[in-house]
C-alpha cells in the first residue's frame, strides 16, 4: 500500500515527466529548499521552475524509482533519471533523493546523484 508522501511525489513526477514543471510545482510548498547536494542550492518555487526550465529545455526528464523508503515526515527514493543536455545528449544518472513533506506538500529536497553511474 502506498503511502500519502508516495502517492504526492509520484503525482508530482508525474507532471515533470510530461513537461509540466508548474504542475510539479503545485504539490510543493512555497518556499521549497531544493539542495542538489555538492552542487546547487535553490530556495522557493521561482528559483526550482527557473532551474527546470534550463534544465530540461531539450526533453524532461525520464526516471524510474526502484525503492521508497517513508519515515514520518520523510520520503527516500533512489532511482534512475536521463535527462537531455543540448551539447552532450542524454545523460543517465542514479539517484537517492531524500524529501521532507509538510502539511501534504513537498517541503525538502536534498538530491544525491552520480553521472554515469
Amino acid at each position: 500500500m502506498k503511502s500519502a508522501a508516495q502517492e504526492i511525489l509520484q503525482s508530482a513526477n508525474a507532471e515533470m515527466a510530461a513537461g509540466n514543471p508548474e504542475g510539479f510545482l503545485t504539490y510543493c510548498t512555497d518556499d521549497i529548499r531544493w539542495e542538489m547536494v555538492g552542487d546547487t542550492l535553490l530556495v522557493g518555487k521561482a528559483a526550482v521552475l527557473a532551474w527546470a526550465k534550463r534544465t530540461y529545455a531539450v526533453a524532461p526528464p525520464q526516471f524510474t524509482a526502484d525503492l521508497w523508503i517513508v519515515e514520518q515526515d520523510w520520503l527516500a527514493v533512489q532511482g534512475e533519471i536521463t535527462v537531455q543536455d543540448p551539447e552532450r545528449g542524454p545523460v543517465h544518472s542514479r539517484y537517492c533523493d531524500l524529501w521532507r513533506i509538510r502539511d501534504g506538500k513537498l517541503a525538502e529536497l536534498r538530491a544525491f546523484a552520480v553521472e554515469g553511474a
